[in-house]
C-alpha cells in the first residue's frame, strides 16, 4: 500500500483562538495537516514563499494587507496556488473580489467540519467550490467568474444524460440555494421525492455534491 503524504495546509487568521481551533480539526491520520500558520496578510505571503504549503486557508480582515490582496500576491508567487477564502462575510464585493484574486473556493466559517475537510480534498486536487451562499451572489450578478457557454435547455439535457424535465426544475431551485424541503414544498413533492431528484442529478452531471451541480449549471449557461 502507498502511503500519501498528508496535505500540508497554511491557516491565515489573525485570532488566535481561531487559529488554534482550526488546527485543532486537522490531524495527518485524516490525510493532512497545519504545517503553516500566518496573523497577517504580509506574513502570510512570506510564509507561503518558505513553507509551499499545499492548500492556504486564508481570512479576509487581516492586518496589514486582507486576504483578498494576500492571495493576489500569493498566485504572483505560483499561479497554481490552491487558496481557500475561509470567512465569515458575505457580501457581494467580497465573494468576487476574492474569486477574481484567484482563491480557488469562498466558504464560510460556519461551515461543517468534513464538508471543510472534504473542500480542501477538492481544492487539492484542481476543483474549484463556492459556498451555497455565494452561488446566488455570482448568478444574479452574471459576474463572469464562472464563464457561460450559451446551451439551450435541450443541448444541456442532450449533454448531461438527458435531465428529466422534473430534474431540470429542481436543478434551477438546487442553483437558487434552496434546500431539498423548500425543492419540495415548491414543487409539491415529498422532501423524499425531492432528495431523490437531487441524488439523480450529482450522479448525471458527474459531479460530487448539489453545490458542485449548480456551478456546472451556471458553467453551461442553463441559468
Amino acid at each position: 500500500m502507498i502511503n500519501t503524504p498528508p496535505i500540508k495546509l497554511m491557516l491565515v487568521e489573525d485570532h488566535k483562538l481561531m487559529r488554534v481551533g482550526l488546527k485543532s480539526l486537522f490531524e495527518p491520520k485524516d490525510g493532512m495537516e497545519v504545517t503553516s500558520e500566518a496573523q497577517s496578510g504580509k506574513d502570510a505571503v512570506e510564509k507561503f514563499r518558505t513553507t509551499h504549503p499545499d492548500v492556504t486557508l486564508m481570512d479576509i480582515g487581516l492586518p496589514d494587507i486582507d486576504g483578498i490582496e494576500a492571495t493576489k500576491q500569493i498566485l504572483e508567487l505560483n499561479t497554481d496556488a490552491k487558496v481557500i477564502i475561509l470567512t465569515s462575510h458575505l457580501s457581494e464585493k467580497e465573494v468576487i473580489d476574492s474569486l477574481e484574486s484567484g482563491a480557488r473556493a469562498y466558504v464560510m466559517k460556519d461551515i461543517n467540519t468534513d464538508i471543510l475537510k472534504m473542500v480542501i480534498k477538492t481544492i487539492k486536487q484542481g476543483a474549484m467550490w463556492i459556498d451555497p451562499l455565494a452561488v446566488p451572489i455570482l448568478r444574479d450578478k452574471n459576474s463572469g467568474l464562472i464563464p457561460q457557454r450559451k446551451m439551450s435547455r435541450a443541448m444541456f439535457r442532450n449533454q448531461h444524460a438527458d435531465l428529466t424535465q422534473r430534474e431540470y426544475e429542481v436543478l434551477k431551485l438546487i442553483v437558487d440555494g434552496k434546500s431539498n424541503n423548500e425543492i419540495a414544498e415548491i414543487l409539491t413533492i415529498s422532501s423524499h421525492t425531492a432528495k431523490a431528484h437531487v441524488c439523480n442529478i450529482i450522479q448525471k452531471l458527474l459531479v460530487d455534491d448539489r453545490t458542485q451541480a449548480a456551478v456546472k449549471a451556471l458553467k453551461e449557461g442553463l441559468v
